[in-house]
C-alpha cells in the first residue's frame, strides 16, 4: 500500500529533539509550507522540502510503513514573489470595495406632509427611494425635486399629498385637489378670498388624506327696495330672503320679492320687494250648448224643424285677485267646477224637395199676401202664439197641410207651397182682411 506523504516510521522524527519533547511548543509552520489545510494531501515539488521539525501524523489502521521525511531546501525569491502577489490583489480589492461602498451611501432628507427624517440610502434618483420607502406618490401629489431627478448627498426631498376637497363656492360645486394640509392653506392654496366669509369649517382644521366638504360664502353686496327705499347691505347670506331680513325688511303675508326667495345672492345684485295683497272671488259662468243637426226626408228642402230646446249650461270658477305694490293684477283661474251641464239642440233638415207648382195659385200675388199678413218675415207670430210665418197659418191648419213642427220654423218656401194648397181648397177666406191682395 502506498503511504500518505505525511506518514513516517517513528513518532517524531525530528533531527536533535528528544523524544519527551512537547509537540505545542513545536514552531509555527510558514503559510504554504503544507498547503492549505482544506486542501487535501498536499505533495511538495522537488527542492521544497521544508527544513524544520513537522508535527508527527498518525498511521492510517493497516499501514506499517512509512516514509521518512525530506528536508526542504531553501526557497527561491521568485517563488515568494509569486506568493505574495495573489494576497496583495485580494487586499487591494477590499480596500477598493469599502471606498466605493461608502462613495454610494447618501445622506437625504425626506419630508412627507411635515414629517421629517434623515436617512442613508444607495438610491440612483427620488423615485427609486420614494419606492425603497413605502411612500405612494398618486397623479394629485406634488414631490420635489421631480421624481427621476438623481439624487446626491445631502438632498433635500418633500412630498405633499393631495387631498379632495368637495368645495361649494357662493352656491356653485366643485371638486378640487390641494396639497394644504388646513382649511386655511387649501382657501389660500385655491385664491379663496375669505374675508368675512362664511365657512361651514374652521380655518385651523387640519384635512386627512380622504379629503372634507367645505361651504365657503364670500362677502356680496346686495341692494334691497323695499316701500319706496333702497337699502345695500354686505352679506354672507345663503340665501335672498335672508339678505333681505339683514337688511331690515320682513316679508309678510304673501309678500316676496322679484328674484326666488331661496336663490343664492350675487354680487351687485338688486332686490325687489312685492308687497302683495289678495283676495278670490267666485263667478258662474254659462257654458254653450252644442247644435246637432239631423237629416229628416219627410221636410221639404229648406225646412229645420227644433226637435229638442237647447239650454245652456253653469259653471263656477274661482279667481285670485292680486295687488302687488298698490297695482292691480289681472285675475288668476285658480280653479272651476260644473253646476249644470249644457243640453244640445236638436234640429231636423229637410231633405224632400218640393213639388214643381200648385195648379190655380201660381200666378196670384203671394209675395203682396205675406206682406201683409207677416211683414215678409218667415218666422213672424202673432202676440196670442196662435198664428205664425209667413202667411200666419194656425197650427191645427198647418199640421192638416202636411206640415211638421211650427209653420214659422219651416222655409218660406214651403210656407208658400203649403198656403198655395189651402187657396186651392179654401179660396182666400183664411184671410179675411189680406185676401184681396192675391189678385192685385
Amino acid at each position: 500500500m502506498k503511504n500518505s506523504p505525511y506518514e513516517t516510521h517513528e513518532p517524531y522524527a525530528g533531527a536533535g529533539v528528544p523524544h519527551d519533547h512537547d509537540v505545542h511548543a513545536a514552531p509555527t509552520l510558514p503559510y504554504g509550507a503544507h498547503g492549505s489545510p482544506y486542501a487535501g494531501p498536499y505533495r511538495r515539488p522537488p527542492g521544497h522540502e521544508p527544513t524544520q521539525p513537522v508535527l508527527p501524523r498518525q498511521v492510517g489502521r493497516g499501514r506499517g510503513r512509512g516514509r521518512r521525511r525530506r528536508t526542504r531546501s531553501t526557497e527561491r525569491p521568485e517563488a515568494n514573489v509569486r506568493r505574495l502577489l495573489p494576497r496583495a490583489l485580494i487586499v487591494a480589492c477590499l480596500a477598493g470595495g469599502t471606498t466605493a461602498f461608502v462613495a454610494e451611501d447618501k445622506a437625504i432628507e425626506l419630508d412627507v406632509d411635515g414629517r421629517q427624517r434623515t436617512l442613508h440610502t444607495f438610491a440612483d434618483d427620488v423615485s427609486e427611494l420614494l419606492a425603497e420607502e413605502g411612500v405612494r406618490v398618486g397623479p394629485h401629489d406634488v414631490v420635489t425635486p421631480a421624481p427621476g431627478t438623481a439624487l446626491t448627498d445631502g438632498d433635500e426631498i418633500a412630498v405633499h399629498h393631495g387631498r379632495p376637497v368637495r368645495l361649494t363656492l357662493d352656491g356653485h360645486a366643485h371638486e378640487v385637489w390641494t396639497t394644504a394640509r388646513t382649511v386655511e392653506g387649501a382657501l389660500s392654496e385655491l385664491g379663496v378670498r375669505a374675508e368675512g366669509a362664511h365657512l361651514s369649517a374652521s380655518r385651523s382644521r387640519p384635512i386627512g388624506r380622504a379629503g372634507l366638504a367645505l361651504d365657503v360664502r364670500t362677502e356680496r353686496s346686495v341692494t334691497v327696495m323695499a316701500d319706496g327705499r333702497a337699502r345695500t347691505v354686505r352679506t354672507n347670506a345663503a340665501t335672498v330672503r335672508e339678505a333681505v331680513e339683514e337688511a331690515g325688511i320682513t316679508l309678510r303675508g304673501q309678500d316676496t320679492t322679484s328674484v326666488a326667495p331661496d336663490s343664492f345672492p350675487r354680487d351687485g345684485q338688486t332686490v325687489t320687494v312685492l308687497r302683495i295683497t289678495g283676495s278670490r272671488e267666485v263667478h258662474e259662468e254659462p257654458i254653450p250648448f252644442a247644435v246637432r243637426r239631423t237629416a229628416d226626408p219627410s221636410l221639404f228642402t229648406g225646412t229645420e224643424v227644433v226637435e229638442q230646446t237647447g239650454e245652456p249650461g253653469v259653471r263656477r270658477v274661482t279667481y285670485a285677485l292680486r295687488t302687488v305694490n298698490g297695482v292691480r293684477q289681472r285675475p288668476r283661474r285658480l280653479e272651476s267646477e260644473v253646476v249644470r251641464e249644457p243640453r244640445t239642440r236638436i234640429v231636423k233638415v229637410g231633405t224632400r224637395a218640393h213639388p214643381p207648382s200648385v195648379r190655380g195659385a201660381d200666378d196670384l200675388n203671394w209675395e203682396a199676401l205675406a206682406r201683409c199678413e207677416s211683414g215678409g218675415r218667415p218666422d213672424a207670430v202673432d202676440p196670442s202664439g196662435t198664428y205664425g210665418g209667413l202667411y200666419q197659418f194656425d197650427t191645427e191648419t198647418w199640421h192638416k197641410l202636411g206640415g211638421r213642427g211650427c209653420p214659422q220654423d219651416a222655409s218660406a218656401e214651403e210656407q208658400t207651397h203649403r198656403a198655395k194648397k189651402l187657396y186651392v181648397h179654401r179660396g182666400a177666406g183664411p184671410w179675411p182682411h189680406c185676401g184681396d191682395r192675391l189678385h192685385a
